[in-house]
């Protein structure tokens, strides 16, 4: 039975929705973070994740700073894509491919908060049940 498969468009709705969770007290373009953020060949699906679930701890300072070093790298890798067409494609590719598995990553982290939800459930209905 093949898995529903999601579409990078549906990803990239999900990790706004995530990156707009930011601190009020913070300003900047999520649309356009998200498109550094997943445009970024340098990190990996978790390094991806772990920034998407720090942005509401980050403060004004971290987040320009990120945007800063996602701005470079991008350029950076403009100009690479000068000298190493094909590698760059490679990991254009793989990039692609790592930003679906973030609905994955995502997915099953729910799935377990969902199991434990129920199992504390189960707990608390025995200890109720047990006069506890």
């Amino acid at each position: 039975m093949e898995e529903n498969k999601i579409s990078e468009l549906e990803v990239d709705s999900i990790v706004l929705n995530l990156i707009n969770l930011h601190s009020d007290e913070v300003e900047f373009n999520a649309g356009d973070f998200s498109d550094l953020l997943k445009f970024s060949l340098s990190l990996n699906t978790m390094e991806k994740k772990r920034v998407v679930d720090a942005i509401p701890t980050l403060s004004q300072f971290q987040i320009d700073e990120l945007t800063k070093v996602f701005t470079e790298e991008r350029v950076k890798f403009k100009d690479l894509a000068k000298e190493h067409p094909d590698d760059i494609k490679k990991l254009v590719a793989k990039q692609q491919a790592e930003w679906l598995e973030l609905w994955d990553l995502y997915k099953s982290e729910n799935e377990n908060k969902s199991i434990e939800e129920e199992n504390q459930e189960k707990i608390d209905d025995i200890k109720a049940w047990l006069g506890l």
